[in-house]
């Protein structure tokens, strides 16, 4: 038998979600929910193997080809931009990347730099540059909320959900920045290497999604 292949699932609510489509796809997840302080937990039916880690460590893993796959939310690939490769939309962890700033301000108008606050440098400058603006960006890592509040910046670009913390703290979105969900991504050597396993497991998702 072929040594597990091993895929890093995003910490809390991502990793819930995926072990959750495991399941559906008939996978016994037993070790992992009895996983107590354990990093690494068996799929032996799966001839797989799971591995808990933060968002950013789980691109950095599957970047590294120390996990063939991962789970990973699309504002991580988003502000990372690493080399793998994306295979599916697992259309869980729906959210969005939104422009908010406080109720009534009139954002687009005048011609000076507009300061952004964000926790997501790269996805904020990105979306800035596709614009032609001028910005300076920056980086926040608590409550972006703050910033316009103690007029540090004329914006935020953060995930929302709900946008019900935005309202709390009188401010509004003004424009969506871009979509986002989990995605399955991939080693690139891997993706050669255990082709066919790979691309099996993506089908069983892909029917049962």
């Amino acid at each position: 038998m072929n040594k597990p292949i091993r895929i890093a699932l995003t910490k809390g609510r991502l990793e819930k979600d995926t072990v959750g489509l495991f399941e559906k796809l008939g996978f016994d997840c037993t070790a992992i929910h009895e996983k107590g302080r354990k990093l690494i937990l068996p799929v032996p039916d799966a001839n797989m193997e799971v591995v808990l880690a933060k968002a950013n460590d789980v691109i950095t893993y599957v970047e590294h080809g120390v996990c063939d796959m991962g789970v990973v939310g699309k504002d991580t690939i988003m502000e990372m931009n690493g080399k793998f490769f994306e295979l599916v939309d697992l259309g869980f962890g729906r959210c969005k990347f939104a422009l908010a700033t406080k109720k009534d301000y009139d954002f687009y108008s005048g011609y000076g730099v507009k300061t952004i606050a964000t926790k997501y440098p790269n996805v904020s400058r990105n979306f800035f540059e596709k614009k032609g603006m001028d910005t300076e960006i920056i980086k926040i890592e608590g409550s972006v909320e703050l910033a316009p509040l103690l007029e540090l910046a004329d914006g935020i670009v953060d995930i929302v959900e709900t946008g019900t913390t935005l309202k709390e703290n009188g401010l509004e979105v003004i424009e969506d920045v871009a979509p986002i969900s989990a995605r399955l991504i991939a080693n690139t050597v891997s993706l050669k290497l255990r082709k066919n396993e790979i691309d099996r497991l993506i089908t069983l998702i892909e029917e049962n999604l």
